[in-house]
């Protein structure tokens, strides 16, 4: 074994796939099974989204020493810095959503091609990693396979917070690796020891066969090729936080919450005409295609606009792009932002006799925007439909909505839902893509024969097919269930 530690390993290009289904792999990850070999994106994400803003910049302001630190002082060292920053007084709860909700977007965009191509072709997979374990699990199970995660433990307090510091052996660099390995297995250890820096080679030696990763840039494999497309994801940072991006971040955010500030309140008073050229000069840029119907004529009902859902101002750019007052329903609002939407948002209740009063009152004083989706949906997926508004009326014209946002989510499930319209806009030029598509033939409405379900999901395909998005029959439920832990329903709060 001592002379093992001096064994040279090939590059992966070299590694066969062929006859791995009945052994076993084991993989370092960042480098390895991942493109990046740094960590801090991800220490990053779980500072500012479990954590806080404040942390986020400590965090930040460590870089420089911690980088000195594992380049000329000890890996360990700068490890162990970062988690302290990172998690100490987090509530472990907190953690789990987080590794579970927001980071797997992240690793997913990071996944090496030449890695998951042989590790992808073993039967039993494993990680080790000095990352903590509770980070990277969620990702590295539900996505690429994995058995289980060998990582560093964190130390947590009897009320569930984690203290800062880890449990013994330490981090799991060096020689830890390999103690962990021999304690997993025993003397069958695995085939395969995977691994990119010289740190690696301990547990890599005592592998039956052992590549190395080489540090050469590559582009990551497409999501598509995972396990699981990643379809919901929460937190606020569109781009991978690396320090440099962080920075930049940062250093926007003060200009993007006054920019954000008065693209809200400045087309408030104005009429939905003249908005459209105030977007223009705040920076919004909403391009309208297709060709919209007219406004209804005295004593006819209203227009049922039917869109799919990306942010909480679906209703309001298609209002704009319309160039008309129009009415929402919308199933959670607060109370804050019903008074100072620029259009009449009216909040469903989700007792079906109820909502179904208020959309047909609301259609016969005008057009009406309504999002069946019940949620929103950051990727190129649509939820499920949900069939109530196809009983109400046969006028009915689908809208198909893209967004583009560079710089920060206007969605979220855990934080402050209030906050939502001011991320959107905090963006140095927020984009809406609104589509008008044809309005629906009588023959495929209820009117026409077909049921409520049928019309919804043809509107689903319809819109899908329109912006090259994919179907599914996720729900608000499983949105929430996954992001917050919760079956998301909204509490009604009294006026």
């Amino acid at each position: 074994m001592v002379m093992g530690a001096f064994r040279r390993f090939e590059p992966i290009s070299k590694c066969s796939t062929n006859h791995r289904s009945n052994q076993t792999v084991a993989s370092d990850l960042d480098g390895t099974l991942l493109v990046s070999p740094s960590a801090f994106p991800y220490y990053m994400l779980v500072a500012l989204e479990a954590g806080n803003i404040l942390r986020a910049l400590l965090l930040l302001a460590s870089v420089p020493f911690v980088y000195f630190t594992y380049l000329f002082i000890s890996e360990t060292v700068a490890i162990k810095t970062l988690i302290f920053i990172t998690f100490s007084g987090l509530k472990i709860r907190d953690v789990e959503l987080v590794a579970r909700s927001v980071l797997p977007r992240f690793y997913a965009e990071d996944v090496h091609p030449e890695t998951w191509r042989v590790f992808s072709s073993f039967g039993k997979r494993y990680i080790v990693t000095a990352s903590p374990r509770l980070m990277v699990e969620p990702f590295v199970k539900t996505f690429l396979g994995a058995d289980k995660v060998l990582g560093t433990e964190l130390e947590v307090t009897k009320s569930g917070r984690a203290t800062g510091f880890v449990k013994q052996p330490g981090v799991l660099v060096a020689e830890h690796k390999k103690a962990a390995l021999v304690k997993e297995f025993g003397l069958n250890l695995p085939d395969l020891g995977l691994g990119d820096s010289v740190t690696d080679h301990d547990f890599m030696s005592i592998c039956k066969e052992g590549y190395m990763v080489p540090r050469i840039k590559c582009e990551p494999l497409p999501r598509n090729k995972l396990l699981s497309p990643v379809i919901f994801h929460e937190g606020r940072l569109v781009q991978r936080p690396t320090p440099l991006v962080a920075l930049l971040t940062f250093l926007w955010m003060p200009i993007g919450i006054i920019l954000s500030i008065l693209r809200v309140y400045l087309n408030i008073p104005l009429p939905e005409r003249l908005a459209w050229y105030n977007y223009k000069l705040l920076g919004i840029r909403v391009m309208r295609k297709g060709t919209p119907p007219p406004p209804p004529k005295k004593g006819q009902s209203g227009v049922l606009f039917v869109c799919n859902h990306r942010t909480v101002l679906d209703p309001v750019v298609t209002a704009v792009a319309l160039g008309r007052k129009i009415s929402c329903v919308t199933y959670s609002i607060s109370k804050f932002t019903e008074i100072i939407s620029p259009i009449k948002a009216v909040a469903l209740s989700r007792e079906r006799e109820k909502d179904a009063a208020n959309i047909k009152r609301l259609l016969e004083e005008g057009d009406l925007v309504i999002c069946p989706e019940g949620t929103t949906c950051r990727e190129p997926f649509l939820l499920r439909f949900s069939a109530l508004f196809a009983e109400l009326t046969d006028r009915i014209v689908p809208v198909a909505i893209n967004t583009k946002q560079s710089v920060f989510y206007g969605t979220s499930s855990r934080g402050h839902k209030l906050l939502d319209p001011y991320f959107v806009f905090m963006n140095p030029m927020p984009t809406y893509e609104i589509t008008f598509l044809n309005q629906l033939p009588t023959e495929l409405t209820c009117k026409g024969g077909k049921s409520a379900i049928e019309v919804a999901n043809y509107i689903q395909r319809v819109l899908a097919g329109t912006l090259g998005f994919e179907c599914t029959n996720l729900t608000r439920k499983d949105k929430y269930a996954m992001l917050a832990g919760t079956d998301g329903t909204v509490p009604s709060k009294k006026a």
